[in-house]
């Protein structure tokens, strides 16, 4: 389904609901605006398989741009709204996008990038114009709200963050088919069957709507019929009032939001009913075993985990009550079939960490522009392989646990360090708000342990904080894997999606003067 078929049923449903204001956009009012769109668009001579790109915080017609690149057969590029003017404009350019849609609040930005985006000339601003930039309201209101004539199905094609790397752009093949074709498949079919959501669901989406999943498994929704409520930014208390206040039966979050929430005092975190809430479900970054075990405790068995990726390769998931009799695991698969390999491809038994493959009919995605970095991503012997770099394993029951990226795996004195371990261990501490670790060269051993420490308001850094912190993870880890130095930063560099921008941060302290 797509929302046509809900705005001709339920027209006057919400559709999405900003948190914070209550703003309301209806079936209809998408259904409309979207095809106003996706009319301007086809006149300013986009067809099937051409890219468009927005930059946007989460506004209340963010939604109304996907569709209408959906309805359109475009493919749509969602921009990290925290980049640089120089970082979005490379993937306004590397997309190849001639439409780019802003709003007013990314004015700086849009203003900045005018003159490094000169392939791209149809520029539309929402909430007001600046140079270079038309009128989004006038725009879509000059054109007619009946749908196009062809509606063939797009596409995403997002960007990996670039934490390891310069960001590449995933892009899947289109399939030809339309978008209000019953036989596509997607999103809502997970949502439907693994999560049990459907028409009645009020979903909270608290993440920003230009990452992968808050804005696709918000679209699978749509294709349900369900309601989206979309904070504007993450708040941890916030979150659990407007889980009372508009009866979320759902939600998505990711597991730096449980610690946030988990971190609050006793008094905030139980004012609140609760009760509505049906599913949580939580992926992007590994959970800590203990943070996890106390959000279970605390919501009950409502709490489910997925790992995937945006191109889309596979899937595993994993429910509460499978999680408490295998802690630690991101489940068994439920797309592609996942193998365990060594460096050279070679299948490695259960129990084995190794990097991550999942095979399936064909791989799927391409990352565009790079035949290189797409060849990487493949098996070096079975093409319908793909792997995105993460190293973990199978048991023998076939629960796939993750231990690190392989960019990021520490070898001291040829033993194995997985850096997710560490931090998982240090943000547990009462004093740690956020934490970063990694390998440094080291003359003797290879690599040395590293982290790089957030404290909590109010914390103050000191060598007392540092030994308190590594006495702390004696307590719970190995000796050797307890980092041997610990820096203090007023703020380590996340990115709101929950991932951290770790390979920048490593890099500083590799070109530091010795």
């Amino acid at each position: 389904m797509y929302p046509g078929h809900h705005a001709a049923l339920t027209p006057d449903k919400p559709a999405i609901i900003m948190a914070a204001t209550g703003a309301t956009t209806t079936y209809r009012e998408l259904d409309d605006n979207s095809n106003r769109l996706a009319q301007w668009l086809h006149a300013q001579g986009l067809r099937a398989g051409d890219h468009i790109a927005i930059l946007a915080e989460n506004h209340p017609r963010y939604f109304e741009v996907y569709w209408a690149a959906l309805r359109s057969g475009l493919y749509l590029t969602a921009i990290n709204r925290y980049l640089s003017p120089e970082e979005a404009a490379y993937l306004v350019n590397d997309s190849n996008s001639t439409v780019l849609v802003t709003t007013q609040a990314k004015a700086d930005t849009a203003a900045a990038m005018l003159e490094l985006i000169p392939g791209c000339p149809h520029r539309l601003m929402m909430d007001g114009t600046i140079e270079g930039y038309d009128s989004y309201e006038d725009a879509v209101a000059a054109m007619p709200a009946q749908k196009l004539d062809d509606e063939p199905a797009g596409d995403v094609m997002l960007y990996s963050s670039g934490t390891t790397g310069q960001p590449k752009g995933i892009r899947r093949p289109l399939t030809g088919q339309g978008i209000a074709d019953e036989t596509r498949t997607g999103i809502a079919s997970l949502e439907r069957f693994l999560l049990g959501m459907d028409e009645h669901s009020m979903y909270l989406s608290p993440a920003p709507l230009y990452h992968s999943a808050p804005l696709q498994w918000g679209a699978g929704l749509h294709e349900l019929g369900g309601t989206i409520v979309v904070m504007e930014r993450f708040d941890a208390a916030a979150s659990l009032e407007y889980i009372e206040r508009y009866a979320i039966t759902a939600t998505q979050v990711v597991p730096t939001m449980f610690v946030r929430m988990l971190k609050l005092p006793e008094e905030v975190r139980t004012k609140h009913d609760l009760s509505s809430l049906k599913m949580a479900v939580h992926a992007a970054a590994p959970c800590p075993v203990p943070v996890k075990e106390q959000m279970i405790e605390w919501w009950g068995p409502v709490i489910n985990e997925y790992y995937a990726g945006t191109e889309g390769n596979g899937l595993c998931f994993i429910t509460s009550e499978e999680w408490l009799e295998h802690k630690g695991s991101v489940g068994k698969a439920v797309m592609g079939v996942p193998h365990i390999c060594d460096e050279l491809g070679n299948e490695l038994p259960p129990g084995q960490a190794g990097l991550i493959y999942f095979e399936q009919e064909t791989a799927g995605f391409e990352y565009h522009g790079d035949p290189d970095k797409t060849a990487e991503s493949r098996h070096p012997e079975h093409e319908n392989w793909s792997k995105l770099g993460d190293i973990g394993y199978l048991d023998e029951d076939g629960y796939l646990y993750l231990t690190d990226r392989s960019a990021f795996m520490i070898i001291s004195g040829g033993v194995n360090i997985y850096p997710q371990e560490i931090e998982a261990c240090f943000a547990l501490h009462p004093k740690v708000a956020d934490v970063a670790v990694f390998g440094l060269p080291d003359p003797e051993m290879g690599e040395y342990v590293h982290a790089v420490v957030q404290p909590e308001a109010g914390i103050e850094p000191s060598d007392e904080l540092a030994e308190e912190l590594r006495n702390f993870a004696r307590d719970e880890i190995a000796h050797y894997k307890v980092p041997r130095v610990i820096d203090f930063r007023p703020e380590l560099p996340r990115l709101p999606t929950g991932k951290l921008y770790k390979k920048p941060l490593r890099q500083e302290y590799l070109d530091a003067p010795d």
